[in-house]
C-alpha cells in the first residue's frame, strides 16, 4: 500500500502504531545490530561458521538490568543506553532444512571455546545450531578469543572509582619482576596510585589451605615498586599492573600485596550480553538496521552449557535472573552447568571472572543449591538458584553434572547437603543430577586402557586416565531430547547421605586403603569458607562490592567425600567403563609434589590421581599392596575384555553410552596389553574363567 493512497485517519493510526512499536523496541535492552566479519565453510562437516560482533544496548532503568553492579555509573549513549560489544560465532548446517530446531549455546571458558575430548560430539554434529559469544569483559580481545567490550564505571563527577585488590604471587625464583596476579590469573585493573606507601606487601613463609600462616615478613615500601624491572634495574619502569622487587623473588615465600585499584569494568554487562545475543538468534528475524538473523525462524528451543569456570558463570546467570529477556521470554529452555561447584565473580566490582577459587577468592558466598534452603550456618534467609526464574516462570530444564574433584576442590557438598550437611537437599522436578566417580576435573581427555602410569606434572600421583566424555555425549543427547521432545531423561544418580555415600574427609571414614608409597586423602577436601568481604556485598546474590581485602575467615564448613571400596575406588554415581573395569585406583584428588604448596591439594584441588594395581599376586605380596593384582582380578587379556564388554553392555542398557562410543571403547580395550593373552598358571586360568562367566 502506497502512503499517498492511504486515508489521513488510517495514515495517522499507522504512524502512531509504528512509533509505538519503535518505542517498545527501544525501551528494551537488545542487540541493536550485528556485524558479520567472516563466513567460512567448516572443515569437519556440512556446516558454515559465521563470526561477527553483536552491538548491544542496556537500559539502566530497566528492572531486569538493575542487578548489574555499577551500571548506574556507566557512560551512556545519546539515547541514555549503556553499550557493549560481544564477539560471536554461529555454526549452522549448510542445509537448514536438516537442522534439529535447537540452538546450543556453549559458554566460552576464559574467552576460549572448550576443546572436546577424544570422541566427544559437537552440537552441530547432532543437527543443532551452535552458538558461542563473549561474556567476559576483563579480557583483552584477540582474533582467537570471544569476549565482551564493556564500559568503565566512573563517579558522577567523572573521577575514578577506587577499591581494594589482593595480589598473590608464588613459586617465582631469581626474577625481580612479575605481573600482579591472583596466583595464575592476571589482575586486569590499574593500581590507583604508584605510591607504595599506600599499599602493603608481605612475604609468607608458609600457608595452609585453611589460611593458617607461618611467619610473615613485611617488605619495606622502599624495597619494591609498581614497575617493570625486566629491562631496567630497580626501581624499573613505572607500571600499574606489575611488581618490581629490589631483591629477587624467593620461591620459599608467597608474596601478598593489598593495594587500591581504579576504573572497574561493568562486568555484569557480560551476563546481559549472553542473554541478549542468545535471545536475538533464537527469536529475532533481523536487527534494527535490517541485517537478517542467519537462523531466523529455524530455532524452536535453546540450551546453554558451561564447563568449569563457564559452568560457574551459568549458575550465576540463572541465580541473578538473566534467563528472562526484556521481552519477558525464556532465553534457554535447558541448561547444563558441568563440573561447576561455585559461582563466578562476573557481577562484582573489580571482580576476577577468570579466578579459580583459591584461598581468599570469592565464589562460595552466594546461593549454591537448586531448592530453597535456609543457610543457618551463615545466617542467610531461604533461597535457591532458581528463585528468580521460578517467580517469572522462565526456569530451564537442568542437568547438573560433575565428578570427584568437585567434592574435594569445589563446593558440591554444600550444593547437595547445604551448609549444615544434616540431610540431602531435594531436587526440583526440572533438575537432574549425574555424578561421575573417580574423575579428575573434567575427566581425562584421551582416556584409554593402558595400565602404565603417566606422570602428572607437579603432582605426587600419576595422571588419572578416567574419562567422562562418553557419558557426557549420552547426556548431551538426553538433554536435547528432554528439551525438544519432552522425553524423560535418565534418573538422577549421585552420592547421598541417605545411602551413606558421603562421609568425613578421612581415610578411615572413606574406607581408603593404605597403599604403599601413596598419599592418603585425609584433609584433601577444601571446605566452604565463610568470608567477610564487607557489608557492600550482596552475599546471597553474589553481586555488589568487595570492600575488605584480604577477607576475614569467619569459619570453614568442612566438605564431605564419597565413600570408597577396598581398592580406593568410589562406589556411588555413574562409573565409566574404565571405572567398572579398573586397572588401578582413580581419585579426584592428588597432592602437590614441590614448591610453596608442597603436600597441599594439587592443581588447587582440581587434579586427580591414579595408582595402578600390581601385575601379579607375587608383585602385590612383595609390595605389601592390599589391593588384588590384575592377575587376581582378570586372569588374562581375555578375562579383562569380558569385564569391559559387560560394562559396555550395562551402560548401553542404561542409556549412558552411545553406539559409536561403545564401539570405540571396545576397540581401545582390544588394543590394550594389560595382561598376557594366554594363561601361564592356575590363578590366571581360573580368574579369566570367572571374569567371562555369564
Amino acid at each position: 500500500m502506497r502512503l499517498s493512497s492511504t486515508k489521513p485517519g488510517l495514515l495517522a493510526l499507522l504512524l502512531v502504531a509504528c512509533l509505538a512499536a519503535v518505542s517498545a523496541i527501544d525501551s528494551h535492552a537488545r542487540v541493536a545490530r550485528i556485524a558479520i566479519d567472516k563466513v567460512e565453510a567448516a572443515a569437519d562437516g556440512p556446516y558454515e561458521r559465521i563470526t561477527g560482533h553483536a552491538y548491544g544496548e542496556l537500559d539502566p532503568g530497566e528492572p531486569l538490568n538493575a542487578g548489574i553492579t555499577d551500571i548506574q555509573f556507566a557512560p551512556r549513549n545519546a539515547q541514555g543506553k549503556v553499550e557493549y560489544t560481544a564477539r560471536f560465532t554461529l555454526t549452522k548446517p549448510l542445509d537448514m532444512s536438516s537442522a534439529s530446531g535447537l540452538l546450543w549455546y556453549d559458554l566460552v571458558n576464559r574467552g576460549a571455546p572448550v576443546t572436546p575430548g577424544n570422541g566427544a560430539s559437537r552440537p552441530e554434529q547432532l543437527g543443532h545450531v551452535a552458538l558461542i559469544s563473549g561474556w567476559q569483559a576483563d579480557l583483552g580481545e584477540t582474533d582467537k578469543n570471544w569476549v565482551v567490550r564493556a564500559p568503565i564505571a566512573k563517579n558522577p563527577d567523572g573521577s575514578a572509582i577506587v577499591g581494594p585488590a589482593l595480589a598473590r604471587i608464588a613459586n617465582l625464583k631469581g626474577t625481580h619482576t612479575s605481573r600482579l596476579t591472583m596466583l595464575a590469573n592476571a589482575i586486569p585493573y590499574d593500581a590507583a596510585s604508584l605510591d607504595t606507601g599506600k599499599a602493603r606487601l608481605i612475604m609468607k613463609s608458609a600457608e595452609a589451605r585453611s589460611g593458617v600462616l607461618g611467619p610473615v615478613r613485611e617488605v619495606a615500601t622502599s624495597d619494591w615498586a609498581f614497575a617493570d624491572c625486566s629491562k631496567a634495574p630497580f626501581p624499573g619502569t613505572p607500571n600499574p599492573r606489575m611488581l618490581c622487587l629490589k631483591d629477587a623473588f624467593d620461591a620459599a615465600y608467597l608474596y601478598e600485596l593489598v593495594y587500591d585499584v581504579k576504573d572497574p569494568i561493568v562486568l555484569g554487562t557480560g551476563l546481559a550480553a549472553m542473554r541478549d545475543v542468545a535471545s536475538f538468534f533464537r527469536y529475532e528475524s533481523a536487527d534494527s538496521q535490517g541485517t537478517p538473523n542467519p537462523v531466523a525462524g529455524k530455532i524452536r528451543r535453546a540450551v546453554a552449557q558451561g564447563i568449569s569456570q563457564s559452568g560457574n558463570a551459568l549458575k550465576t546467570f540463572l541465580l541473578q535472573g538473566f534467563n528472562e529477556d526484556e521481552s519477558h521470554r525464556v532465553v534457554f529452555d535447558g541448561a547444563n552447568p558441568h563440573i561447576a561447584g561455585r559461582l563466578t565473580s562476573v557481577n562484582l566490582r573489580f571482580g576476577l571472572p577468570s579466578g579459580s577459587g583459591t584461598l581468599y577468592e570469592p565464589g562460595g558466598e552466594g546461593t549454591l543449591w537448586w531448592t530453597r534452603y535456609a543457610d543457618a550456618a551463615r545466617g542467610r534467609a531461604p533461597s535457591s538458584l532458581l528463585d528468580r526464574c521460578t517467580a517469572t516462570r522462565t526456569c530451564p530444564k537442568i542437568f547438573e553434572t560433575f565428578g570427584a574433584s568437585e567434592f574435594n576442590a569445589r563446593l558440591m557438598t554444600v550444593a547437595l547437603t547445604g551448609t549444615d550437611s544434616r540431610a540431602d537437599l531435594p531436587l526440583p522436578r526440572n533438575v537432574r543430577r549425574y555424578y561421575f566417580p573417580g574423575q579428575t576435573h573434567g575427566g581425562d581427555i584421551d582416556g584409554g586402557f593402558d595400565a602404565a602410569p603417566v606422570a602428572s606434572p607437579g603432582c605426587t600421583m600419576a595422571k588419572n586416565p578416567n574419562t567422562e566424555t562418553e557419558q557426557m555425549n549420552a547426556l548431551q543427547v538426553a538433554l536435547s531430547d528432554w528439551v525438544l521432545q519432552g522425553k524423560e531423561p535418565p534418573p538422577s544418580v549421585y552420592p547421598t547421605l541417605r545411602h551413606r555415600d558421603l562421609v568425613a574427609n578421612t581415610a578411615e571414614a572413606m574406607g581408603y586403603p593404605a597403599i604403599p608409597n601413596s598419599p592418603l586423602p585425609t584433609g584433601m577436601a577444601i571446605g566452604l569458607f565463610d568470608y567477610d568481604f564487607g557489608t557492600a556485598l550482596n552475599y546471597a546474590d553474589f553481586a555488589g562490592v568487595v570492600s575488605t581485602q584480604p577477607p576475614t575467615i569467619r569459619s570453614i564448613l568442612p566438605a564431605l567425600m564419597p565413600r570408597v571400596n577396598p581398592d580406593g575406588n568410589e562406589t556411588s554415581g555413574l562409573p565409566s567403563v574404565l571405572h567398572q573395569a579398573p586397572l588401578g585406583t582413580y581419585t579426584g584428588w592428588n597432592t602437590t609434589s614441590g614448591g610453596f604448596f608442597k603436600g597441599q591439594p594439587c592443581g588447587g584441588g582440581l587434579t586427580g590421581g591414579y595408582v595402578p594395581f600390581t601385575n601379579t599376586q607375587a608383585e602385590r605380596t612383595a609390595a605389601g599392596d592390599p589391593r588384588p593384582s590384575l592377575e587376581e582380578r582378570y586372569g588374562t587379556q581375555r578375562g579383562y575384555l569380558c569385564v569391559v564388554r559387560k560394562a559396555i553392555a550395562r551402560e548401553r542398557l542404561h542409556g549412558m553410552l552411545l553406539p559409536a562410543d561403545a564401539e570405540r571403547l571396545r576397540l581401545q580395550a582390544v588394543g590394550s596389553t594389560v595382561l598376557p593373552l594366554a594363561a601361564d598358571n592356575d590363578i590366571q586360568r581360573k580368574t579369566a574363567a570367572r571374569a567371562c562367566a555369564v
